[in-house]
């Protein structure tokens, strides 16, 4: 692999070292797939979103590249990652880093006036990152710290403020759902020890990179669509009728309902989510729905992206972590030059596995986080907290620690001398004799009984019993 761009490389490209691209991500990224830049363009805009090209590397059906499907993708650890591409190629090459030069795919947008995506081209080009920034930084410098950012940066990171604006304001518009979910991050100390947990605060600058990584996604969907050839599209379908009638159950215990009756629009959960988040059970009440709507898969079918609400979806924007990206590359690479892609296997096949390497990678991310988080209570055993019922099954309640953002269980043998059972309907488990109810979204005060690490379980004991809710009450609850 060659350390930097050679002469050879820039051939029937389009350079681009002269516009100010910048790369804004988290504070320990170390593989830049995109960079981004827009300006004035009459009434309009151009906006242009730059991706690491991957494809030039890794070649079709080479060994790299049956490693990277068999990989799918890189998979994030606290503290770690576990790349799909080499670090020669991950971090180096083809990480757009600052002041290199870097080959790259290119979608150049045209916005009208008001954010509608009037034109857009692809083609494959040459750049040079002006700045490696942080989102923090760049909100920083867009809200109140003007001053301390760089002259030659500011403007282009304000033209890329007021075309985010547009692009969320038409989010808005087409009705896709905003969950505010809470992601948590580990905070180690010098000697590699747990010091805290805490929640990761999004800012605007985060959905400035997110709105322009998704109006690029849309135009390569929309583009091998013309172009009328195959490859894996992201699809996000929809509640089915099991899971709707599940969720419309819930909703009206908490006195609220769904529109759209039996098939609800991206826009009815839209106008839901936007209803309940400012409730204190909005966490809850957000899962719920989340977990009514289908798994997101790639998929050589092209049935939209109900989540976000767009006709037609794919991922064009990290190819240098995800294989999915890497193969709509090469199929706009083959449609702009009068070729054809064909994949290691069929699209169906290549569809199903990276399906399924983008759930074990998240399910092995899930298994590292939740034993760092068993391994940092252990240090708390005995002690009192506060937390909410994020999870009611046959066997009993799964808490979400309100200060430590860590889950464990209370049994259902730790809830009272009643014999309790599950009202799976109502997400709750009841006393029999007692009418004793303890529901999903309750406040409960519960110690810390046992972990274990083997097994990644962390089990709870209630602080005090709960007081059995008079009959009035749960009907003065449900019209709440």
């Amino acid at each position: 692999t060659p350390s930097k761009v050679r002469k050879k490389d820039l051939k029937e490209r389009e350079d681009l070292r002269h516009l100010p691209l910048v790369t804004i991500d988290g504070e320990t990224a170390r593989d830049f797939d995109d960079a981004v830049f827009a300006e004035r363009q009459g009434k309009g805009w151009r906006l242009i979103v730059a991706i690491a090209d991957v494809s030039h590397y890794v070649l079709p059906n080479d060994a790299l590249d049956q490693d990277s499907f068999s990989r799918g993708n890189s998979v994030y650890f606290p503290r770690r990652v576990i790349p799909m591409l080499p670090e020669a190629l991950s971090n180096g090459i083809c990480s757009l880093n600052p002041q290199v030069e870097r080959l790259c795919m290119v979608c150049d947008m045209q916005l009208s006036a008001k954010g509608k995506v009037k034109h857009y081209r692809f083609y494959p080009a040459v750049m040079k990152s002006q700045a490696r920034l942080t989102y923090n930084q760049v909100w920083h410098w867009l809200t109140e710290g003007a001053a301390e950012a760089p002259p030659t940066l500011l403007p282009h990171l304000q033209h890329l403020f007021e075309v985010y604006r547009l692009l969320a304001a038409n989010r808005q518009k087409r009705g896709a759902i905003d969950f505010d979910t809470v992601e948590t991050q580990i905070v180690f100390n010098e000697q590699g020890k747990i010091d805290k947990i805490v929640p990761v605060q999004r800012n605007e600058a985060h959905r400035l990179i997110e709105e322009c990584v998704l109006a690029a996604n849309v135009c390569a969907a929309e583009f091998i669509l013309q172009a009328k050839r195959k490859c894996l599209f992201r699809m996000h379908e929809g509640p089915t009728p099991e899971k709707l009638k599940n969720l419309r159950a819930f909703l009206k215990l908490s006195g609220l309902s769904l529109e759209g009756g039996d098939e609800p629009t991206t826009a009815d959960y839209a106008q839901l989510a936007e209803q309940v988040k400012n409730r204190p059970d909005a966490a809850v009440l957000q899962t719920v729905m989340l977990r009514s709507m289908q798994q997101a898969v790639y998929t050589p079918e092209q049935k939209g992206h109900f989540g976000l609400a767009y006709e037609v979806y794919t991922h064009f924007t990290s190819p240098i972590r995800r294989y999915p990206d890497l193969l709509v590359h090469r199929t706009i690479k083959a449609i702009l030059n009068e070729t054809k892609y064909r994949p290691l296997k069929k699209w169906q096949e290549m569809g199903v596995q990276c399906s399924m390497t983008e759930r074990r990678a998240d399910e092995a991310s899930r298994e590292v986080e939740t034993w760092l988080k068993c391994h940092y209570m252990q240090q708390h055993l005995g002690e009192a907290f506060s937390g909410k019922v994020t999870a009611v099954t046959s066997f009993g309640l799964f808490i979400l620690l309100d200060e430590i953002y860590t889950e464990g269980l209370v049994h259902i043998s730790e809830l009272g001398e009643d014999y309790f059972h599950h009202d799976a309907e109502r997400h709750a488990i009841v006393g029999e004799g007692s009418g004793l109810t303890y529901r999903l979204g309750d406040t409960l005060q519960v110690k810390v009984a046992r972990v274990d690490l083997d097994q990644l379980k962390i089990d709870f004991t209630l602080v005090k019993k709960q007081v059995p809710r008079p009959q009035a009450n749960k009907n003065r609850r449900k019209r709440s």
